[in-house]
Parts: structure tokens; sequence; C-alpha cells
């Protein structure tokens, strides 16, 4: 079901796929940069069809949720992750009784550590994310990221009045202050948290779901030392890292985009599937981090 929430202000679109059968969980899929919901569509459906429901969504000046112009646009990361949190308390709303978990795409698994009510979420799931931090990317995005950051990106959005992404061919159309927000954190050892200050420090702090992360040893952008980074700074949360081979499920690539490709349905998807079926709630309070 395609549907609108209003926020802010802001009409975010999103989705919604109903469970087949009761619902045992909500799923909301937070997209990574630059990735409009679409992209989830498949492996969305397929969820829905193991019992669970799930929402995708645009951020603001994302998207479905993008103005007709994004010159001048106004919105950055913290505006995201409150776009984020409104569409999980909508989630939550619909059904109040049963455990609602995330599924981060890259900047979808960073977002969570600003929530305000992080209490609503019953665990996250990350896959493909790191922290950011360019000297983490992966080898051949190093080798052209300096660039990016220091050249391409601050040149374009002056020029434009937002980041003509489709235009460069490099993450997508992005509102100024996204952008922006997201290069000072990229360029700093500690990503948001170091970018941003204590106050962010402590918000991160505050998680208490659950943090199962899944870095894929072929990730293209990605790397294990960036996930442990991002994974880290939830410092007060029980955390787990996975590395994931394309040989450990008989595919000659996953990347950091592959896992949401159907041709994991038999493989991936039902990984996740089951992480969120048995995926115990966890008590406020109940916290023992562990990495592995």
């Amino acid at each position: 079901m395609t549907d609108t929430l209003q926020h802010e202000g802001v009409a975010l679109a999103l989705r919604v796929f109903e469970s087949t059968g009761p619902a045992r969980a909500s799923v909301v899929i937070g997209g990574a940069m630059g990735v409009r919901q679409d992209f989830y569509t498949d492996f969305a459906q397929w969820l829905a069809g193991q019992g669970l429901r799930v929402t995708t969504f645009d951020y603001r000046g994302s998207g479905a949720s993008a103005p007709v112009s994004l010159k001048g646009y106004q919105a950055d990361l913290f505006d995201w992750a409150r776009d984020y949190e409104a569409v999980v308390a909508h989630a939550k709303a619909a059904l109040p009784e049963a455990p609602l978990y995330l599924l981060g795409h890259s900047l979808g698994a960073q977002l969570p550590g600003l929530f305000q009510r992080p209490e609503r979420v019953a665990g996250l799931l990350s896959v493909a994310a790191g922290s950011g931090y360019w000297r983490e990317n992966a080898p051949q995005l190093k080798r052209t990221v300096l660039y990016f950051w220091h050249v391409a990106v601050p040149l374009a959005t002056r020029l434009w009045g937002y980041f003509p992404g489709r235009r460069l061919r490099k993450v997508g159309d992005l509102p100024a202050g996204v952008v922006l927000q997201w290069r000072k954190w990229c360029l700093h050892p500690r990503y948001s948290v170091g970018a941003e200050g204590q106050a962010v420090g402590a918000s991160y702090g505050r998680v208490r779901f659950p943090v199962l992360a899944w870095s894929m040893t072929d990730d293209e952008l990605m790397t294990l030392r960036g996930t442990h980074s991002l994974v880290g700074l939830y410092a007060n949360a029980p955390q787990h890292i996975e590395a994931i081979s394309p040989q450990q499920v008989a595919a000659r690539r996953i990347g950091h985009f592959g896992f949401f490709r159907d041709h994991f349905q038999a493989t991936l998807w039902p990984r996740a599937a089951q992480t969120f079926m048995t995926w115990p709630v966890m008590a406020e309070g109940d916290v023992t981090p562990q990495t592995a």
C-alpha cells in the first residue's frame, strides 16, 4: 500500500507491505544514501510473505519525498533521522503489541543512533553499513573519495544549490544540507559522534536495542573495520558482527547492494527473516555488548 506520512510539514512517501497472515513483527527498512525505497520492494514483499509487516520510505528531499526542485531545499541528516523515527512511530502504532525491528542498509544503520525514542525498537539488523570515515572505506573507493569530498561535493553543491548526483553519476541528488553534513561526518575519524560532539555521542549511548551487523567481504564501499567502528558507536547496546562472503552463499558477488537482489531469496533473505522471527525482545537495561 502506497501512503504518505505528514511529518513536520513534510509529506513523507512510504509503502506498507502487509503480512501474509497475522503479523509476528514489524520491520522498517531504512535506506542507504541516495537509494529510493523502490529498490527494496522485492525484499519487502518477500518478507511480508514470511509473516512480517514491512514499511519502506523515502527521506525528505529524496525519492518520492522530494520536491520538484532541490535547489535551496532545507534538510540535513538530523532531519532524516527524525523522518526515520516518525516512520518507526507510525509502524509501531499500527502494530503496537508486536516487536518492531529495523533493517538498516548503510546510512539506514547509522541514523538510529540519533533517535529520541530508541525504546520503540526491538533490534537493528545492519546490512553493508560502516562508519563512512574515509580512511575506513574500501580500497577502490578510498582512491577517489578525497577528490569527491574536497572538490566535487563543495563545488557542485555551491554551483547548483544541491548535490546533482544523478548528473554526476554519484550517489544521487541530495539536499545541500544533507551532503555537506555527510561530508563533515566522513572526514572525521569518529564519524557522526566525532563531527557533532557530545550530544550525539550521548544519543548513541542511550540505545539499548541489540545490533546485529552483516559486513560483506566484497563490499566496494564499506569495510569490516568500518563496520566495527559504526557498531562501536552504539556503546551500550548488545552487539554482534558477522562477515559474510559470496562463497558462503554460493554467489559470485554480494557487494554493497547485492543483498537486496532477488537471487538471494534462497540464502540471505531467509537468514534475515529468521533473525526477525527469533530475535528475543531485550528487556530495558539488559545490555551485554559483544563483538565477533
